[in-house]
């Protein structure tokens, strides 16, 4: 099993939706990702709060074996984010965003975080991102999402990261936008031209789509009937992708790959269930791969079991 270095962003996020509302509750992309793949591998955190960030936050990641060695703690205030869902969950409406100490934000890896064997770069400036490549020996599996932001304002220095990456997590609309084409399978195909060998475009409730090699492979998502908040569910996707991958140590094998977009997919729909990180600090990982069991049998084809399969009209 490799460990897993994760570059992000920790916040205290105030959200509303629908459902409901949470108030400066824990939150950021590396936070997300961290609970998820934490289930399957060792995960060091680089990242930086204010001297206001709430110790029992840090309690709660170190109790799940998280490494908080890379969090550097700055005097001032710690990153904030305020936003709202209305019925469309994939449209989040940013409010107020505060960097406060993120905006000094430099990632110094440690000796040990340089020799990691997987990294997960999370949606943070590109020219941060390929400093921290420049500062690591020789990871096997490099991986990195980005925003329309960066898209917008660093598209040279997002496409020289590509190159250097093996893996690229990228919502639709955010890869019909880097790659100026038409559609999601058209856009993966372009950007893969530029050095990802898997590329990963998430589609929200409509599942995802991985192009891996010459090939493209459609996944639903997991049904959830009551979705409260739709914050970090891609980081946590990317989190439960990540984290199954470095466990099996088979980077380029499909069929890992495939049950990493599965258990990607499950661990999101748990992340939807309550607000902030709640659900996923309380999941234990029989529920996980409970689920898990119960999407893989749910998507299963065969003509064997179709010929068994009772009729439900």
């Amino acid at each position: 099993m490799d460990s897993i270095v994760v570059v992000g962003s920790i916040a205290l996020d105030s959200v509303r939706t629908l459902w409901g509302e949470s108030n400066e509750a824990l939150g950021g992309s590396a936070v997300y990702f961290s609970l998820a793949a934490s289930h399957f591998a060792r995960v060091s955190v680089v990242g930086v709060v204010g001297r206001d960030f709430p110790r029992e936050h840090r309690h709660m990641l170190a109790e799940k074996g998280i490494d908080l060695g890379g969090l550097k703690v700055l005097p001032g205030r710690t990153f904030r984010w305020v936003g709202k869902f209305g019925r469309d969950l994939s449209d989040a409406k940013t409010l107020s965003t505060q960097l406060n100490v993120f905006s000094k934000f430099r990632p110094r890896l440690d000796a040990q975080q340089r020799k990691a064997r997987v990294v997960f770069l999370a949606n943070i400036d590109p020219d941060l991102q390929a400093g921290v490549l420049d500062q690591m020996r020789s990871p096997a599996l490099v991986a990195c999402d980005t925003m329309n932001y960066w898209i917008a304002s660093k598209p040279e220095a997002l496409r020289r990261l590509l190159a250097r990456v093996t893996i690229f997590f990228v919502n639709e609309e955010e890869a019909k936008q880097l790659s100026g084409q038409p559609n999601a399978l058209r856009a993966a195909r372009a950007i893969s031209q530029w050095g990802p060998r898997v590329v990963i475009v998430k589609k929200g409730e409509h599942g995802a789509l991985m192009k891996a090699g010459e090939r493209f492979y459609a996944f639903p998502a997991y049904p959830v009937e009551s979705v409260k908040d739709p914050t970090g569910a891609g980081d946590t996707f990317a989190g439960g992708f990540m984290g199954y991958l470095a466990s099996s140590g088979a980077y380029d094998d499909v069929r890992h790959l495939k049950r990493a977009m599965l258990y990607g997919a499950t661990l999101a729909s748990f992340n939807v269930e309550d607000f902030s990180t709640r659900r996923l600090e309380n999941l234990r990982r029989e529920s996980l791969d409970g689920r898990f069991s119960e999407f893989l049998e749910a998507l299963a084809v065969s003509e064997d079991n179709a010929k068994r399969a009772p009729l439900i009209i």
